[in-house]
């Protein structure tokens, strides 16, 4: 049995984090992140620019702002 999952996932300034999306043959990957200890947000399509997203999240937003706790 599988659970349905909300259809809007994207983060928000009340729930922080990043998601990624795997393209298909038919769509383009997609990313986005709201951070939870600046507020930096940002958006990207297709694969590369998606790598890049979450290289510029694990970085400096998310996970760096909580080490500095």
């Amino acid at each position: 049995m599988f659970r349905k999952l909300p259809a809007d996932l994207r983060p928000t300034e009340e729930e922080p984090g990043l998601r990624v999306r795997g393209g298909t043959q038919y769509s383009r990957s997609q990313g986005d992140y709201v951070c939870g200890g600046c507020g930096a947000e940002d958006h990207a399509n297709g694969n590369t620019d998606v790598t890049a997203l979450v290289e510029d999240y694990s970085a400096n937003h998310g996970p760096a702002h909580r080490k500095a706790r």
